[in-house]
């Protein structure tokens, strides 16, 4: 990729020499949660080119903000993940993201819905630490073909792909119900009741994981 540069002396303007292009910093969202493989990335970029993706993860890796590495066998699998450079960002793309909620339409219509490992960053984003006190919680949410486990460990979340040991509710459902139900569109009870969830597990985890993150408007 062709270097471009504002040539400017303020950290502002270095960190958009890095991060300002065109679906770079939707890469980083992608890496937050952990690894990813290449056509993960792709399947939470929808109309990225594989080459324009391929050219945005040379850079970000040039500019030490990511890394590659191959899982163990059997899998095999060249992975990209975040280094601390990168996860540096995480704060920023938090106050960004919830800057920019305040344009997001009531409805999806006509915009693409993402795999859930996409939206991991919007639990942070909401995430009321004041409510979570004393909660030492583990939800595990299967989405789509992906799992996401969120911990509430005394006020503090954590994030991250795959499943967890000893979850204290898990879920099953698409990315539309999911996102209705952080949204309360649809409550838990009744969408379990129209076979449109499944949970196991402790059904009172639920609600409280939906109160303690879900979105802006919610109860």
């Amino acid at each position: 990729m062709k270097d471009r540069s504002y040539n400017q002396y303020c950290g502002l303007a270095y960190a958009l020499d890095i991060v300002g292009e065109r679906w770079t910093l939707l890469i980083i969202r992608e890496l937050m949660a952990g690894p990813r493989r290449f056509k993960d990335l792709l399947a939470g970029l929808p109309d990225i080119s594989t080459n324009l993706l391929a050219e945005r993860l040379k850079h970000l890796e040039q500019q030490g903000l990511l890394c590659r590495r191959a899982l163990p066998p059997p899998a095999g699998s060249t992975v990209y993940e975040l280094t601390p450079v990168g996860k540096m960002l995480e704060k920023t793309l938090l106050e960004l993201g919830k800057w920019g909620s305040r344009f997001v339409p009531s409805s999806p219509e006509g915009a693409a819905l993402l795999p859930i490992g996409s939206y991991a960053l919007t639990l942070k984003t909401f995430f009321r630490p004041e409510l979570a006190q004393g909660i030492r919680e583990t939800y595990e949410l299967h989405v789509g073909n992906e799992v996401l486990q969120v911990q509430i460990n005394e006020g503090k979340i954590d994030v991250r792909q795959g499943e967890s040991l000893k979850p204290d509710v898990v879920l099953w459902t698409n990315i539309a119900l999911y996102l209705g139900l952080l949204q309360r569109q649809i409550q838990p009870e009744e969408a379990v009741a129209k076979g449109l969830i499944r949970v196991e597990g402790d059904p009172a985890a639920l609600n409280r994981f939906l109160d303690l993150c879900g979105l802006p408007g919610s109860p």
